[in-house]
């Protein structure tokens, strides 16, 4: 039997995935969520975290195309991509719905 490769859609499930798998990013994710923008400098100032680490958490949700940033230094503005937001609900949702229709060995 041969193996298979993973598909478009297993690898955008795992990027989301992780992306969503440390609460700091769930917790920035939330802020952002609840108005427009948000900068940088605030979410320091707000979070449990150093702007070192902010920044590291931001570039994953940047990369996994959740939030998106704006540079006009001094400032860094980030908010949430709407449209990869819509996607991300989309997969992770009809995911966790397969998932759970399939009935298990172990019932």
């Amino acid at each position: 039997m041969a193996k298979q490769q993973l598909t478009e859609e297993q690898e955008r499930i795992a990027r989301f995935a992780k992306a969503l798998g440390h609460p700091i990013r769930i917790a920035i994710l939330q802020m952002l969520a609840s108005q427009t923008c948000c900068f940088h400098g605030d979410m320091s100032e707000i979070l449990p975290i150093a702007k070192s680490t902010l920044s590291q958490h931001l570039k994953e949700l940047k990369d996994a195309g959740l939030i998106q940033g704006e540079i006009n230094l001094p400032s860094v503005k980030y908010c949430i991509n709407r449209d990869n937001w819509a996607l991300a609900e989309k997969t992770l949702g009809g995911f966790l719905d397969r998932v759970a229709e399939k009935k298990g060995c172990c019932e």
